[in-house]
């Protein structure tokens, strides 16, 4: 309540003074009007029941003529008192209600309601800055795997749209600059609940202030922002704690792998997808020559993918502040220079300038020469989503989509961007066998990731590895049901993380250690049936037999003299 109580007391500084000052007024006055008794005798009224019988006429709780009836002077005295009283919590009164108007107050009570909230959380949560487009969809799609966001934005209509849409969790939200400490850490940038800092401003100079002035309040948070240019990316990759997305670079690689190891992209989305959505298909992009609509950043890593798959192309651009190359036409997308750019003969179109009407009609121009070109085409804004759907494109970079899915995937699954990186490097047959482990387990849908992590010092985990060093604890111990050990859990394991070292589509029989993290794949709900073994005590023969094993005193001394028995 520190900057409305400021502005309460600045505010209401001359309006309670006036208030003051009239009380004071009308006290002195009645207390020195000389009053008489029921005799006739002189009877002073006095400080103290000059300053009740004020009190009373100025809350307006009635009236009273104490100790004595009032004579003529006094009467008269008392009427100058009431309107003057009036007047002035009538001024006061005005004030407060223009006050209670004033955006400015309305604001920092806003402001500060939302950090008394964001302080009483004992849940973790994300702090996401920025609530566009990406924003927007990355705070959904957190909601729906169980995390709890805080979202500042620069502009109020934007965070309060929040309250007219559907989540499980509803996010704290304000309005505010993320550019200023003090809104950070309003929102909980220094929060001990606050397991990370996503920033999704609209432009990388934003982008930058904020994630750098949020890793300088507290160094050990994860922050993870987004960025676009090359400037952008090298001063940011000087600070340990941030990690960048750049959705440019990663659809430009996504082109490159369709081209070289379809199989690979496959399982790349198939992995980073939104969980339960459908799993999706290989593009099987055509190699050839290719036009590019729009020679901007997005453009040049366009040209790059493709120019590493081995195909040509032809760039399109107005803009006439770009450099002149031999692969650059700087016009207009007219019919004409799309046949200058070699449309007739080309395979594939990409429409990725920033304005969604020109990738339209620029697109459009191009089929009409070419109808069986393949099209992807850039969306900018979601509100131009049915002009992006009328192209009928093949393949769309959605630029709020893309970058969700990263940060989502960095946030929930710290262990499968390692696993992605060793599936890229791989020259074998891992995504045929990763394709064949997942079909199994979530057939052609998107599954849910979580990591589980091998600790003794889990109560459930403890006596497992201490209870048969000859019959240790397995990978395919954990995948038994907690509630029925004659059944399985539907999931699989994509890695094991070891000293670091990492093992990649580990076999059921591989013997676990304290310390060993696994990353797992599987539908939804599977995850806390699993994370069971953490409390419940889960020895082997438990886990394998389904038989609770005998745990007190009593017990372990009947079947120890049951067992003395039998072999006698």
């Amino acid at each position: 309540m520190g900057e409305p109580l400021f502005l309460i007391l600045r505010r209401l500084r001359q309006p309670l003074l006036v208030v003051v000052v009239t009380v004071t007024i009308t006290v002195l006055g009645l207390a020195n009007i000389p009053g008489v008794d029921e005799n006739g005798n002189p009877a002073p009224l006095g400080y103290f029941h000059a300053f009740y019988i004020i009190s009373e006429v100025t809350t307006t709780l009635g009236f009273s003529e104490i100790p004595y009836p009032f004579n003529a002077a006094q009467h008269l005295w008392m009427l100058f008192s009431m309107y003057i009283l009036v007047i002035s919590w009538g001024y006061v009164l005005g004030v407060i209600f223009h006050m209670t108007r004033d955006p400015a107050f309305r604001m920092a009570l806003a402001r500060s309601h939302f950090a008394t909230r964001v302080r009483r959380q004992t849940d973790p949560f994300i702090l996401v800055v920025g609530y566009g487009q990406s924003g927007n969809v990355l705070v959904r799609m957190l909601d729906r795997i169980g995390y709890n966001s805080v979202v500042v934005d620069l502009l109020a209509d934007r965070v309060a749209r929040i309250e007219t849409q559907e989540y499980q969790r509803m996010p704290l939200f304000v309005a505010g600059d993320g550019r200023w400490p003090e809104t950070l850490v309003d929102a909980g940038v220094t929060h001990a609940q606050c397991q990370a800092m996503v920033v999704l401003a609209g432009d990388d100079d934003t982008s930058q202030a904020v994630a750098i002035g949020g890793s300088a309040m507290n160094p050990n948070l994860r922050i993870i922002t987004r960025a676009r240019s090359e400037m952008a990316v090298a001063n940011l990759e000087s600070f340990n704690r941030i990690e960048i997305v750049n959705p440019y670079e990663t659809f430009a690689l996504n082109l490159g792998q369709d081209f070289s190891a379809p199989e690979k992209l496959q399982v790349r989305e198939w992995l980073t997808g939104l969980p339960g959505a459908r799993r999706p298909e290989v593009l099987k992009l055509p190699i050839g020559h290719w036009v590019i609509c729009g020679f901007g950043r997005f453009g040049h890593y366009v040209a790059q993918a493709l120019t590493r798959a081995g195909a040509t192309w032809t760039a399109i651009d107005d803009n006439p502040a770009f450099v002149p190359e031999s692969s650059l036409i700087q016009k207009s997308y007219s019919q004409e220079t799309l046949s200058e750019a070699g449309i007739e003969q080309a395979v594939g179109i990409v429409a990725c300038t920033d304005r969604d009407a020109i990738n339209l009609a620029a697109v459009r121009r191009a089929r009409v020469l070419n109808p069986d070109l393949f099209v992807a085409v850039r969306q900018m804004h979601a509100s131009n989503a049915s002009l992006v759907e009328a192209t009928q494109a093949d393949l769309r970079f959605i630029q709020a989509e893309i970058t969700s899915h990263e940060v989502r995937q960095l946030i929930t699954s710290p262990l499968l961007n390692r696993f992605l990186l060793a599936l890229r490097a791989d020259t074998g047959d891992l995504a045929q066998r990763v394709s064949a482990q997942l079909e199994a387990a979530v057939q052609d849908r998107v599954p849910f990731l979580w990591v589980f992590s091998c600790m003794a010092a889990y109560p459930g985990l403890r006596e497992a590895f201490g209870y048969d060093p000859e019959n240790p604890l397995r990978i395919g111990d954990l995948l038994v049901h907690p509630h029925d050990p004659s059944s399985f859990l539907q999931a699989t394991a994509l890695m094991l993380v070891r000293n670091n070292e990492e093992t990649l589509l580990p076999e059921s029989h591989v013997q676990l250690q304290s310390g060993d993290r696994i990353l797992f794949a599987g539908p939804k709900g599977v995850e806390a049936l699993q994370k069971l073994h953490y409390l419940t005590p889960s020895p082997l023969p438990l886990i394998r037999t389904g038989i609770e094993p005998p745990r007190s005193w009593l017990f372990r001394t009947l079947a120890a003299w049951r067992e003395e028995r039998a072999a006698h």
